[in-house]
């Protein structure tokens, strides 16, 4: 991928947008994007619905399941809410966290810090 995507940028130059619409300074529009998803499903065997906003939610998610904070997640969407946000928690794996208290953990980090400052 990483290949093809230096050649592209060899030949296209792209000045603000990683792939150009029409226009050379343009974006894609969306029912350009639209397009180009449809034709990349066609040749997979994904039988799945999935449109462009599948991508937003997989981003969402996997932010979510790699421990990013929900108001980073609502930053990075752009969400004016966070209620719009926890929609994507009742998707996401996370792993369980078992209830503990900031204390629980104070004396391991103390300890970890004198052992850092020592060195």
């Amino acid at each position: 991928m990483a290949k093809g995507l230096k050649k592209y940028l060899a030949v296209e130059h792209p000045h603000i947008y990683l792939f150009n619409g029409k226009e050379p300074d343009a974006r894609y529009s969306t029912k350009g994007l639209s397009w180009v998803m449809r034709q990349a499903l066609k040749r997979t065997n994904i039988s799945k619905q999935v449109s462009l906003h599948s991508l937003r939610h997989s981003y969402a998610t996997h932010l979510l399941e790699d421990g990013v904070n929900i108001v980073s997640v609502k930053k990075l969407l752009g969400h004016a809410h966070i209620t719009t946000t926890m929609i994507y928690l009742h998707v996401a794996q996370c792993p369980i966290v078992v209830d503990h208290s900031p204390l629980d953990t104070l004396y391991k980090q103390q300890l970890c810090n004198k052992d850092r400052t020592s060195k």
